[in-house]
């Protein structure tokens, strides 16, 4: 028994020196993995030191691309600062975009006003700045403080105006699209009202496009309500369409004695008349009924005194029926109710000018092309606006040829023809292939001989038709003409 507690007792008093041992062990691994680490440290540390003291690498070369790509707060080279933002330490500094556009260096050197220096550094002390490059400062008042979240977008001065002008067209496009349903022409009388899902139904098959059945439906409508100005409206309507789509003049001829019939009517409100009217001067003028058309456009004023499109329509009448003197006395009436009304300008210069009263034509004819108002934009008023001009002297002239050309009125600034034909090229000779009227051209030939003793016949002096010109297109010498075909 004495043995067993000695045996016990020595595995005891060994114990404690093996679990130093085991210690000292793990204190040794700790202690190298350590001592590697700090010696890795240290070498690269000297490493760097003698890429940069030996100038092994060209640093600042190396410097300047991270500058180039790296650099986050703009002060074009890689330092701390940069560091600091990509790894999230500091927010980007936001660059305050200018409203001008940001020249490049070639043009910051070249584009300046007369007087001004063209570099943004102070002088040098030698008194040479043509070295000193331009810079754009960035002041810290201009950036956000850092405590306040930085915005994802910068709003620039350009910006903020292009969206108050937008905003500015939406709210006139508003107010006009208010105004257009305020002025929608009132078609219906109260009898009308009463069967206005009738009139609708037969006014959906017109604008399908089922003329023939529209017409069906409004004949009907006609027939049963004789005094509904509406339905007597609809009726020439489709009459109207219907000849466009069969091209029958006859068809044409009804929709405007029914468009007659429309103003003729018991109780028709004025927008109704106005309407049908103006519609039946339209299709009158063009079945080249010009005096019936400036008829019903004189009954139209008679009707709206007030109206000013309908004595500025009834102008063009005259001047179609070649009748200046009747419309220029219309537009001297439009001018002095309303002197800034465009398109009277330009036809009352027009007529000063066939008048060969060619300066006092000019203001009237560059204030109204000036005005842009519909009815305006015509090749005739440029051509006549440069020709008279040319007459005075006035280089513009060229200007407002360009400005014709520019709109397509001519096919160019020297070739100011106003009836174009597409694809007729400006070539002194063609030949008969070169026409594409060959047999035309070959029978005008043959009868060459007949054709040249008619010339002469009336260009003889005593005898003959050859007449001044009338479009005063000459500037000296003698101009005559012998009109074939006049519409």
């Amino acid at each position: 028994m004495k043995q067993k507690k000695t045996v016990r007792n020595q595995a005891r008093k060994d114990s404690p020196g093996g679990n130093t041992a085991i210690k000292s062990e793990k204190k040794t691994e700790g202690n190298s993995f350590f001592s590697w680490l700090l010696v890795l440290a240290l070498l690269g540390a000297w490493l760097s030191v003698g890429v940069v003291w030996f100038d092994l690498v060209d640093y600042n070369n190396v410097v300047g691309a991270l500058g180039g790509v790296y650099d986050a707060d703009g002060d074009g080279d890689f330092d701390v600062e940069d560091a600091k933002v990509l790894l999230g330490l500091t927010e980007k500094p936001i660059m305050v975009a200018s409203t001008e556009k940001v020249l490049g260096e070639k043009e910051l050197r070249t584009e300046s006003l007369p007087g001004e220096s063209k570099d943004s550094t102070p002088h040098s002390p030698h008194g040479s700045t043509s070295d000193a490059e331009p810079s754009l400062e960035l002041t810290t008042e201009e950036l956000p403080p850092a405590t306040e979240p930085v915005p994802t977008s910068v709003s620039t001065s350009e910006s903020v105006t292009e969206t108050t002008e937008f905003t500015e067209e939406r709210l006139v496009e508003s107010k006009e699209e208010k105004e257009s349903k305020k002025k929608k022409p009132k078609l219906l009388n109260k009898f009308d009202k009463t069967i206005k899902s009738e009139i609708n139904a037969a006014e959906k098959l017109r604008k399908k496009g089922k003329t023939e059945e529209s017409l069906r439906a409004f004949e009907a409508l006609v027939q049963k309500f004789p005094q509904s100005p509406r339905c007597r409206y609809g009726k020439a309507q489709t009459e109207d369409d219907l000849a466009e789509k069969i091209r029958s003049n006859d068809m044409l001829l009804k929709a405007v004695n029914t468009y007659k019939e429309v103003a003729e009517l018991p109780d028709v409100p004025p927008d109704l008349i106005k309407a049908a009217l103006k519609r039946r001067a339209e299709r009158q003028q063009f079945l080249g009924r010009t005096r019936g058309s400036l008829a019903t456009l004189e009954k139209l004023v008679q009707i709206f005194p007030e109206d000013i499109s309908i004595k500025n329509d009834l102008g063009v009448a005259h001047l179609l029926l070649g009748d200046n003197k009747g419309a220029k006395r219309i537009y001297e009436e439009v001018l002095d109710r309303a002197p800034h009304d465009g398109f009277a300008k330009v036809h009352y210069g027009f007529i000063l000018k066939s008048e060969n009263k060619i300066a006092e034509s000019i203001p009237y004819l560059k204030e109204g092309l000036e005005s842009g108002e519909p009815g305006t934009d015509d090749g005739r008023f440029y051509f006549h606006l440069g020709d008279a001009l040319q007459r005075t002297g006035d280089k513009s002239a060229y200007d407002w040829y360009e400005a014709g050309h520019r709109r397509g009125h001519f096919a160019s600034v020297w070739q100011r023809s106003l009836y174009n034909v597409p694809g007729l090229r400006a070539q002194p000779w063609w030949t008969a292939e070169e026409t594409g009227y060959t047999g035309l051209v070959k029978m005008l030939e043959r009868n060459w001989l007949t054709i040249k003793n008619e010339a002469l016949s009336v260009l003889d002096s005593n005898s003959g038709q050859f007449m001044p010109e009338d479009e005063n297109l000459r500037e000296t010498g003698d101009w005559g003409q012998f009109t074939l075909w006049q519409q």
